[in-house]
């Protein structure tokens, strides 16, 4: 049994290398930085490949592929992204166009790649990491929210697409609210709310894909926003979220 995990250097790609070495899973991690994957695998338990490459450069997706693709993976994990605050005509283009490539545009080639073998071979399981801020528009994370969306509609119809094949393929989305990682630092923001620990989401989420479900929401109270947010007017929906994103900005 084999995973591959994009992100895998800290946060939730980190704590879910830690479950699926501990369910006996042999590992391929991918991330930018070297050295927080040298220390995770030193301490998982299973065959770790670590791999640095940054997966922005969408000819890195391929290169990627073309470095595994007869490694008999069978779950891939995209968790690879990051996000960025503030005012739309403020912000750096180049960072927000680097943002669509990593969180869109290497999501949904490294998806198609894998997800064909994976069809072909009518196994395995694909978990793409998206957000609660995939649910409404987000004011001041305006390109972020946006990428988000992007994840979680394409995974949901690629859910309704394998449904209607019978295929033993699953895929799965995970939108968690805060998350305890260094997405604050890379986004230059503060949760105002008490975020999960990413070793619960990790585990959570897991746990939730190898059940075969769609949409996986950790925490409580993300459920309720979920609920809450289906019957809140537009404009309405725009104003709060734009004063929670206000209030994260340092």
């Amino acid at each position: 049994m084999k995973a591959l995990i994009t992100g895998a250097s800290s946060g939730i790609g980190r704590d879910m290398a830690r479950v699926l070495s501990d369910k006996g899973y042999d590992l391929i991690l991918v991330a930018r930085s070297k050295e927080p994957m040298e220390k995770l695998k030193i301490e998982l338990k299973t065959k770790v490949d670590i791999i640095c490459m940054d997966l922005s450069n969408i000819d890195n997706c391929k290169k990627l592929y073309n470095e595994v693709k007869n490694e008999n993976i069978d779950i891939l994990i995209n968790n690879a992204g990051f996000g960025l605050i503030g005012s739309f005509i403020k912000t750096s283009e180049e960072k927000e166009l680097s943002m669509i490539d990593l969180n869109v545009k290497s999501l949904e080639y490294l998806t198609k790649l894998f997800l064909k073998d994976f069809v072909k071979k009518d196994n395995g399981y694909i978990l793409n990491v998206s957000s609660a801020s995939a649910f409404t528009p987000g004011p001041l994370m305006a390109t972020y929210y946006s990428t988000k969306a992007y994840v979680y509609h394409l995974t949901l119809a690629l859910y309704e697409e394998l449904r209607e094949m019978k295929s033993n393929v699953h895929i799965s989305c995970l939108c968690p609210g805060p998350v305890d990682t260094n997405f604050n630092k890379v986004a230059n923001c503060e949760f105002k709310i008490k975020a999960l620990s990413s070793e619960y989401v990790a585990k959570y989420a897991l746990n939730k894909m190898f059940k075969r479900k769609l949409l996986i929401i950790p925490g409580l109270k993300m459920k309720l926003v979920y609920l809450f947010e289906r019957f809140v007017p537009i404009k309405l929906k725009l104003r709060i979220t734009y004063n929670i994103q206000y209030r994260k900005t340092k």
